[in-house]
Parts: C-alpha cells; sequence; structure tokens
C-alpha cells in the first residue's frame, strides 16, 4: 500500500475513534438520565436510592422543555425526546450491557429469540469498550451473502445512519424490516480504503442454530449458533441422531456464537454432564441461583468444544461447566469474557428495560467476567480463513486440531 492510502486509512481510523467518542458525548448531553442518576445517588448516599421523581427533578425537566420549546431551532419530534429520556435513565447506570428498548426494538429482540425474522442472514457482535458493531457469520444462502457482505466487516451505517455504540438491539432494529424491501449496509473492510455499501434484500431469515453432521471416523459434529428457545429441542435432535449412526466421539463449535439463554445451555448441558451443579448466578443481596443437572442422561464418550473471543455468555457457561468436569477439551482461543446476567423486565407500555442482575459462576465457582475461558489446546484460526463465509472443514485448523484431539484418523 502506498503512502498516500496508508495515510488515509490510519485517518479513517483516527476518524472512527474521534467518532465514537463524539458520539457517546453527544449521548450524555442529549439526555438527562444521568444528570438525575448522579444528583439521586449524591443525596441517597451509599444506600444508592433513586429519587427521579421528586419536585426539583420534575422542575429542573420542566424548565428544559420550556427552553427548547422556546429557543430550539429545528422541529420537535416528542417521542424521540421522550424515548432518550428514558434511555438516559438506563444509561446513566454505566452498564454497557444495560439498555431501554421501544416498543418496536423490544419486539424486534422477542422476534429473533424465537428461531424466525425478516432480516438479511448475518450474526453480529460489538466490542464493548469501542461500541464497534462487526459481521461475525453471514448465513449460508442469505441476502447477506448474496450481496458479498463478508465475516470480519465492520458495521458503519445501517441505512444512512450510523451504528457505531449504539446499544446492539437497536442495531439489529434496524438492519431488520419488513419481507422484501431493501436496506443499504455500509461496512469497513480490511485493505479497502473508502466505505462499501451493500444495497441488500430483508427475507424471512430461519435462524439455524444448530447444524449437525457425522465426520469421517464416527467423530459427530454438532454447531450451535446460538443459545435460543429452539436450540434445546434442535440440539437433542442431533444427538439422537448421531448416536443412531453411532457415533463415537463428539465436537460441539461454539464458534461465534454470542450467547443466549440460559435455559437453553443449561438443559442442553443436562444431556451432555452427570448428576451435578452446572452454573449457579449471585445477585446484589447474596442470593444464589443454581442450575444442576439431573444425570439421568449424559454423555460418557470423548469430547471437543471449539471456542473462540466470539464466543460470550451462554457459551461461556457451556466451555466452563464442561471444563470443570473434565468432560471435554476445549479447543480454540480465549472466550470472550461475559460472566454478568442480564434480565429484561418487560414494562406495562410495551416497552422494555434490561438490567444486570447477578454474576454467574461456573462449576468450580470461577467468575469469568473479563477474564474469559482460555483453550485447553490453543489454535488461532488460519488467517486466510477469517473472512470466508463457508470454511471447508478439512481446511479448518481448529476443527482439524479437534479431531487431532479426539484421536480420530
Amino acid at each position: 500500500m502506498d503512502e498516500r492510502k496508508q495515510s488515509e486509512r490510519k485517518q479513517f481510523w483516527k476518524g472512527l475513534a474521534i467518532g465514537v467518542v463524539i458520539m457517546l458525548v453527544v449521548m450524555e448531553a442529549m439526555v438527562f438520565g444521568r444528570q438525575m442518576l448522579d444528583r439521586a445517588q449524591r443525596k441517597a448516599g451509599a444506600a444508592g436510592v433513586l429519587e427521579l421523581t421528586d419536585s426539583q427533578v420534575q422542575k429542573k425537566l420542566e424548565e428544559m422543555q420550556k427552553l427548547i420549546e422556546l429557543y430550539y431551532l429545528d422541529e420537535i419530534d416528542p417521542e424521540r425526546v421522550e424515548n432518550y429520556l428514558f434511555k438516559g435513565t438506563i444509561a446513566g447506570l454505566g452498564d454497557t450491557y444495560a439498555a431501554y428498548y421501544t416498543q418496536e426494538e423490544y419486539q424486534s429482540m422477542l422476534d429473533s429469540t424465537y428461531g424466525s425474522y425478516c432480516g438479511i442472514g448475518v450474526e453480529i457482535s460489538q466490542n464493548m469498550s469501542t461500541g464497534i458493531v462487526t459481521i461475525v457469520r453471514i448465513f449460508e444462502g442469505s441476502p447477506a451473502m448474496e450481496a458479498g457482505l463478508l465475516p470480519g466487516d465492520i458495521l458503519y451505517q445501517v441505512d444512512g445512519v450510523e451504528v457505531t455504540g449504539e446499544d446492539l438491539t437497536k442495531v439489529v432494529s434496524l438492519i431488520k424490516g419488513e419481507e422484501h424491501t431493501t436496506t443499504v449496509i455500509s461496512v469497513v473492510r480490511d485493505g479497502e480504503r473508502d466505505y462499501l455499501d451493500f444495497e441488500t434484500e430483508r427475507r424471512t431469515i430461519e435462524v439455524p442454530t444448530v447444524n449437525h453432521e457425522m465426520l469421517e471416523g464416527q467423530v459427530g459434529y454438532i454447531a450451535i449458533t446460538s443459545f435460543d428457545d429452539v436450540t434445546t429441542e434442535q440440539f437433542l435432535e442431533a444427538m439422537d441422531d448421531l448416536e443412531a449412526q453411532g457415533m463415537k466421539a463428539l465436537i460441539v463449535d461454539l464458534r461465534n456464537n454470542g450467547g443466549g439463554l440460559v435455559s437453553s445451555v443449561c438443559a442442553i448441558l443436562d444431556r451432555l454432564l452427570p448428576e451435578g451443579l452446572l452454573v449457579y448466578t449471585e445477585d446484589k443481596y447474596g442470593n444464589r441461583e443454581e442450575e444442576s443437572s439431573d444425570g439421568e442422561h449424559f454423555f460418557d464418550k470423548p469430547m471437543a468444544v471449539l471456542i473462540n473471543g466470539n464466543s460470550a455468555s451462554a457459551s461461556e457457561i457451556f466451555a466452563g461447566a464442561i471444563k470443570d468436569y473434565g468432560a471435554g477439551t476445549l479447543v480454540g482461543t480465549t472466550t470472550y469474557g461475559k460472566g454478568i446476567v442480564q434480565k429484561i423486565y418487560p414494562m406495562s407500555d410495551g416497552t422494555a428495560v434490561k438490567l444486570t442482575v447477578s454474576k454467574y459462576y461456573t462449576p468450580a465457582g470461577n467468575n469469568i467476567h473479563g477474564i474469559g475461558i482460555e483453550p485447553d489446546v490453543e489454535v488461532e484460526l488460519e488467517k486466510s480463513l477469517k473472512n470466508d463465509v463457508v470454511i471447508p472443514k478439512e481446511e479448518d485448523n481448529q476443527l482439524q486440531k479437534a479431531l487431532e484431539v479426539l484421536g480420530a484418523e
């Protein structure tokens, strides 16, 4: 790359970093939640009691409203202002995983959890430090694949709306829409000096949360892309099919699996592990909740689990339990490191709030938040494969290492 291109690329990344900072500053300037929470916490002291409805807070809001109505130059969207008032209250917690969802955003999230939606067929992940959103998976045969999007593309804009630093659920809701409508996805791609735009059709996407097949040497292979409502049944069906074919060992692929429902991952672990503790959580009051396996069924053959830096949350519950029980070998790279639990609370008007409510611990008592789970056998995916939509199994060096660990021919 010549000096001019290098300079332009440096300027782009510098601009992106500055843009993230500016956007976060603007967000704090636009919303009132931070100010209200700081004031309430100072008044409440160590108790941390919020007093968002006291007279002084109401008076300040009314004063701001009058100033906006009198002097703000452009047209006011009352609904947008109100939404950001609520979003700002949650943003004031300083928790990157907490969020306020509008009715539309909440419904969009529910749709994706139940296994099908109208979208373009991508999975995205967000770096919680930088706010950068990256495409980590393209579904085979999807509109995204047809349009030319690739894993590793950094999502910059959706229909002209910048998404860096936005709550991931909002980004997903921007991508989704009515079937057969189109959306323009703008991305940053390594090796390209300018943004790339892809006009992509929205279609009904059946989320393939579980795929399975029998590999050579009678090694069963099950890939789990997320832990949703439909995942448990799909996994159990895959296990039954592979065992009927005479499976001698198993590989569970959790690479790029960003997590999902604790109930789903625990039901799957119940099928694989002997009787005992699977995971436990502790809330702010020290209350402990445990999830356990009943031991009625468990897998007693060799097992390997593929993990990487995008394996998070429920995937880490899975990997942590397998590691603590010594039930399998973890192969790949260190997981994301999300050891906290969020719960979504629906509100009376159809909106919802997501709050971090507890920490989770592996059976051995390890909380891996900010640390991740290290593999037993560390193997980086070959660089040449990282942007491939479909990686042939014979070229997948991490999968091949797992087969080697299991002693497969």
